[in-house]
């Protein structure tokens, strides 16, 4: 019999319970992870619907994705429709690909009996990762809503534009102006002006995040701009 009192005794009691913790962390994660996976879903779904001005619940998000969401589709750098599932083909994943073989998902949608088109988004902020949903009318240039998110920008300043109130700025901004050249939309300082192109004010006192969105815009939908064109 061990030694109770011995070192060896409390390595092995204390390795057991290592195991045994582990053990039941993996079997917890494995679990949860069905479950976790559709809360995902659930709240990517709501933002796509946020883009068109739809505010849902995680109860009903599901059942009016499906009802307003008509088609969904990736494409390439060229525009061209290529295979692949819109809805988990994650952005920040494709920036680690070649230009060439990355994929863009396009999501299509009918309010009151127009097309909209929404584009997937994704860029850096001050602190991490910010993304959102851009929903275009049948121009394929004219913004209809927008929708952002973050995972951890400063609350108050740059945490502002998960706001509805931000995306609202966008309504009716274009990304082409008048000669069919792609110029994006702008994110000034409030109270300034951006020359040849729209423009909304940025979140004051959010610089770094503001910019992190106008880097996000010109990159996410520049990269669609052989579709948009079309």
């Amino acid at each position: 019999m061990m030694n109770k009192e011995g070192n060896s005794y409390t390595l092995v009691y204390a390795s057991i319970v290592v195991i045994l913790v582990a053990v039941a962390l993996a079997f917890v994660s494995q679990t949860l992870r069905p479950q976790q996976a559709k809360n995902e879903a659930i709240d990517k779904m709501q933002q796509i619907l946020g883009s068109l001005h739809v505010t849902t619940t995680g109860a009903n998000a599901e059942m009016e994705y499906k009802k307003l969401i008509t088609d969904s589709y990736v494409v390439n750098v060229k525009g061209e429709k290529i295979e692949g599932d819109a809805f988990v083909t994650e952005p920040a994943e494709e920036l680690n690909k070649p230009e060439s073989e990355r994929k863009y998902p396009v999501y299509e949608a009918m309010i009151d009996g127009k097309k909209k088109y929404i584009l997937s988004m994704r860029g850096t902020g001050l602190w991490g990762p910010i993304w959102g949903f851009m929903a275009l009318n049948d121009d394929k240039n004219t913004v209809y809503g927008a929708s952002f998110g973050h995972a951890g920008e400063t609350p108050g300043l740059g945490a502002e534009i998960d706001k509805p109130a931000f995306g609202k700025e966008f309504i009716g901004k274009k990304f082409f102006n008048h000669e069919g050249q792609f110029v994006s939309i702008a994110i000034v300082k409030p109270g300034k002006i951006a020359q040849g192109k729209d423009y909304v004010d940025g979140i004051s006192g959010g610089t770094i995040t503001s910019q992190g969105v106008d880097a996000m815009l010109s990159n996410s939908i520049g990269a669609y701009h052989e579709f948009l064109k079309k």
